[in-house]
């Protein structure tokens, strides 16, 4: 479960994140949806506990900060930063040997297979694309086998069998119990996968939906989104 309560974060005088307060349960997959601007991946790296702010936010019932949370929180940037001389598969040993992980090598293994990775297994970060970079980022991720995922536009610049993949381990993940947060600006490239939407802009939460909820009243989801996104924030 991520539990975020009254976070704001502040550059100077300009509220990034203005007071937002949401909960994504276990097995449920949430999306922090806005344009450009609108404050989503402030709120996703303050989640991550890379960026200072105030409030509160927990991860299965521990403080984002503390070493506990960050043992089971997997985090995908929306630019991946591979480490440049470490092979793809270096990588996955760095990963296990940092959150000592046991037996972790056929889970490598299946997750560098799905997302294509297996004939780049002694390729170097730096010699990637930068969407096999993702693809690492991804990979890093999920090897740990996190009870709670952050997604910042996880999709942007993979190729559609990875999108095809990513897709299918979300929804994985949705039936072994782990919270994900996805934020995106395209609703449409997760339109089968979420649970609850939070819109945000000018870095609040204008508006919140949940599929259940969307689906009985017979709103459009995208002329809401539209409607209120129609002006651009400043920093995201």
């Amino acid at each position: 479960m991520i539990n975020v309560s009254h976070l704001t974060k502040k550059y100077g005088r300009f509220k990034a994140n203005d007071n937002l307060s949401f909960r994504v349960k276990e097995g449920e997959t949430a999306v922090l949806a806005g344009p450009n601007g609108a404050g989503k991946s402030t709120a996703i790296k303050c989640i991550a506990g890379l960026l200072r702010f105030e409030g509160e936010i927990e991860i299965c019932g521990y403080n984002n900060k503390t070493a506990d949370a960050k043992r089971i929180l997997g985090y995908i940037p929306e630019i991946p930063a591979p480490f440049e001389l470490l092979t793809v598969w270096e990588h996955m040993e760095f990963i296990a040997r940092a959150y000592r992980l046991e037996k972790w090598e056929e889970r490598a293994e299946e997750l560098i297979k799905r997302m294509e990775l297996d004939d780049k297994r002694n390729k170097f970060g730096k010699e990637l694309s930068k969407g096999m970079q993702q693809k690492i980022s991804i990979c890093c991720a999920l090897l740990i086998e996190p009870k709670a995922v952050l997604f910042d536009e996880p999709f942007v610049g993979l190729d559609p069998h990875a999108i095809k993949e990513l897709k299918a381990m979300l929804s994985e993940m949705k039936k072994s119990g782990t919270a994900v947060i996805i934020s995106t600006h395209m609703l449409e490239s997760v339109e089968e996968l979420w649970d609850k939407v939070f819109i945000m802009m000018n870095g609040r939460i204008e508006a919140e939906r949940e599929r259940k909820m969307v689906e009985e009243s017979g709103e459009n989801l995208e002329e809401l989104f539209f409607g209120i996104t129609e002006k651009r924030g400043k920093v995201d």
